[in-house]
Parts: structure tokens; C-alpha cells; sequence
């Protein structure tokens, strides 16, 4: 049986995101693996000072950190955390980068990732954060795409 003490879940508290985690929670209990939970709150691309005006990026950020750490703490539902140990991660930066930085440091068995499944432009636009992972990471990945529609038979 393969080694899985460690899985990290990044998580966007997007609904294709909490789909994902059903599997991430089923992996830790089944393996009584430690989940590390880890929300990146993206940087911020804001021209401070221009027009005179200025922005307060330092109560963003703190805004942004304050909802992430109540999100994260709503996220797990009470009957695991009995069952499994969790450890909540909140960071800032590039989503991708600080998955791969995460998995590095906790030295990650798994990593269990929700995927939007975005195609044409808007992948295109946006990239794929989870395809990044997929292509960067020294551990497996699993990729889950949240079941939008029925499965096209070929």
C-alpha cells in the first residue's frame, strides 16, 4: 500500500472546491493521514497612489485574511474533526507557487485539488492553477472536477 500520512487540499471555498474536499476528508480518514488545509489569497496587481488617490492594500489584505480564516474553519465538517488531525494554512501569493511551496515544506504525500475544468479563452485567460500543480509537483496530485453536467459518451 502506498504512503499517504500527509495531504494537502488547496482550497479557493469555490463549490467545484468543497466538492473536492468530500474526497481529500475520505483519503484522511481511510489512511488517517494529517490534512493540511491551505487558502492563497492571490496578490493584489493595484497601482498605490495613482491619481493622487491612494488604496489601503494593507486592509485588504487583513479583510481578505480575516474571511479566509472564517471560511476555513466552517469548511470541515465536525464528525472528522475527531477523526483526523487538520492543520489550516493561509498564505499570500500565487496560487500555484504557494501549493508547490506548501507541499515542499509539509513534505505532502497527496495533493487533492478541486479543477473548474475551464476551457477556450477562459482557460486561456485565467490559466489553470491545478494544471500548474499537476505539471510542477514532486508528490501525486489528484484533480477533481466538479460534475457540472452529464458525462459526453464518445
Amino acid at each position: 500500500m502506498m504512503k499517504i500520512e500527509k495531504i494537502l487540499f488547496p482550497t479557493d471555498f469555490s463549490v467545484c472546491s468543497k466538492y473536492a474536499l468530500k474526497y481529500a476528508l475520505d483519503f484522511a480518514t481511510e489512511r488517517g493521514a494529517k490534512l493540511y488545509i491551505l487558502n492563497v489569497i492571490p496578490k493584489l496587481n493595484i497601482p498605490i497612489g495613482s491619481g493622487g488617490a491612494t488604496f489601503p492594500v494593507s486592509k485588504f489584505y487583513a479583510d481578505m485574511e480575516r474571511e479566509a480564516k472564517k471560511n476555513i474553519h466552517r469548511l470541515i465538517p465536525r464528525r472528522f474533526l475527531e477523526k483526523i488531525k487538520i492543520e489550516n494554512i493561509i498564505v499570500r501569493g500565487t496560487p500555484f507557487q504557494e501549493i508547490i511551496k506548501a507541499a515542499k515544506k509539509y513534505d505532502i504525500d497527496l495533493i487533492t485539488i478541486a479543477t473548474h475544468g475551464r476551457t477556450g479563452i477562459s482557460h486561456a485567460l485565467l490559466g489553470s492553477t491545478a494544471e500548474k500543480v499537476v505539471r510542477t509537483a514532486s508528490c501525486p496530485v489528484l484533480c477533481v472536477r466538479y460534475p457540472e453536467r452529464e458525462p459526453v459518451q464518445p
